[in-house]
């Protein structure tokens, strides 16, 4: 059995709305809403959903980069809010993170050799010398030449800058990735490209992924286990094959339908997709029931006034749904 590495359990991320002068609170935004996941060692975890579900803020949350209202993120079985100012430093050696943005994530002052040694000076890891040979080696792991490191951010074309921000997570030798959309910012025909190279990567270093988008083409080529969210939930998770064989929530249905493909056009790639009539609900005024109730075509009377139960199908496919499965 893998070893479970990053897990969370009943997260929850609720952000106080105050008013008047007294700033008391008066509501809250409800962005995470109790999400529980794992990532075991050698896996590679998709979550998928529209922009405005919540993913980042998960993500974040994982990183430690925000405290959860509830909930509770494990490492290695340890709970995080519990770590030392040192373990925390351990962790997040551990834990990297691409972004999305391959621009805004590099700084424009600084030569990609500096960005690339800067983590492993702030943690004391080696002699100037070993961190530069380090850069060296972590370029041409990720398909670029040494001599790059002398250049900055804006001598490089998009492909290239994504190379540099894996490269940068590399350099912590991490065992869990987390990528934000770390493609959907490449042309179509870069794509491929990328997304080869993190699974070549993951070979190479037994790494685990929590690999975040908005394309389930993406999620289809690189992740065994995927997981759809909607609204600050997981309205349903399953093994690659049982979503994409076998998918049971409306949402999920839908995402598969809409879902643009890796082989259509630049221009079709970077669509933002309207999936049914309306928008996602407002985290401040949540409908009661079925989140997604207002938007789906199934919808019985059940479904505006109770949340959905979880059922699960077999061990790894569960759905939140009241129609679905029948």
């Amino acid at each position: 059995m893998p070893e479970t590495l990053l897990e969370c359990t009943n997260l929850k991320k609720h952000y106080p709305i105050v008013s008047g002068l007294l700033s008391r609170q008066v509501g809250s935004r409800q962005v995470i809403n109790g999400i529980s996941l794992q990532i075991q060692e050698g896996a590679s975890v998709g979550l998928v959903g529209e922009s405005g579900c919540g993913k980042t803020t998960l993500l974040r949350l994982l990183m430690n980069i925000e405290r959860p209202t509830e909930g509770q993120v494990l490492y290695d079985g340890r709970d995080t809010a519990g770590f030392s100012k040192a373990e925390m430093l351990n962790f997040h050696r551990d834990v990297q993170m691409i972004f999305q943005d391959p621009v805004g994530s590099l700084h424009p002052r600084m030569t990609i050799g500096m960005t690339l040694t800067e983590p492993l000076a702030i943690h004391r890891i080696g002699t100037k010398a070993e961190r530069v040979a380090r850069a060296e080696t972590t370029l041409e792991q990720v398909g670029l030449d040494p001599d790059f490191r002398f250049r900055y951010p804006h001598q490089f074309s998009g492909g290239q800058r994504q190379r540099i921000g894996i490269a940068r997570a590399l350099m912590m030798k991490p065992r869990v990735i987390l990528a934000d959309e770390p493609v959907s910012a490449l042309d179509v025909s870069l794509q491929a490209q990328v997304l080869n190279l993190f699974l070549e990567i993951q070979k190479q270093f037994q790494l685990s992924y929590l690999f975040v988008a908005h394309d389930l083409a993406v999620l289809r080529h690189i992740c065994q286990d995927i997981l759809i969210m909607y609204a600050g939930r997981i309205v349903e998770r399953g093994r690659n094959q049982d979503i994409f064989g076998n998918a049971q929530h409306p949402y999920t249905r839908a995402l598969i339908a809409a879902a643009p493909s890796i082989k259509k056009s630049v221009s079709d790639q970077h669509v933002e997709w309207t999936i049914m009539g309306g928008d996602l609900p407002d985290p401040e005024n949540l409908p009661d029931g079925c989140r997604f109730h207002p938007r789906c075509k199934f919808v019985e009377e059940v479904c505006r006034h109770e949340p959905p139960p979880l059922k699960t199908l077999d061990g790894t496919h569960v759905v939140e749904c009241h129609v679905f499965p029948n």
